[in-house]
């Protein structure tokens, strides 16, 4: 395995830009997720929303209950592509201090995201050779 598009991704939460604030935050804590990007009507990719995000408008004194996504997140589109080597994925998010990253077609359209444990998993090959192959 060496590119994205050979993961098994574990996460394929999304969330929108209208989508109550404190719904998200349940959301990353009842799936263990870190963060997960927004997505528009058509799935292109918009923003992204991690804990920490949210804990930053909580610091604020905001009422997450009254904020929607589009309050919360970050714009910057850091994503990667089926074909980006899963050595340059790591490289981004260890850059960029984030644990997930949306995988996005030439449209800009969220496919899923990987996480660092994808990456993880899939670097060491899913224990092949450990005696724990499938």
């Amino acid at each position: 395995l060496n590119i994205v598009r050979q993961i098994v991704a574990t996460n394929t939460l999304q969330f929108h830009p209208q989508q109550n604030g404190l719904a998200i935050a349940v959301s990353l804590l009842s799936t263990h997720t870190a963060g997960s990007p927004v997505v528009d009507d058509q799935g292109r990719y918009v923003g992204f929303i991690n804990e920490f995000d949210v804990m930053r408008a909580l610091a604020a004194g905001k009422d997450l209950g009254k904020l929607v996504a589009e309050d919360i997140m970050r714009q910057d589109q850091l994503a990667v592509t089926p074909s980006t080597r899963i050595e340059e994925a790591a490289k981004r998010m260890e850059e960029h201090h984030v644990f997930n990253l949306p995988v996005v077609d030439q449209n800009g359209v969220v496919a899923y995201s990987v996480t660092r444990h994808d990456l993880l998993r899939a670097w060491i090959g899913l224990g092949v050779g450990m005696g724990l192959d499938p």
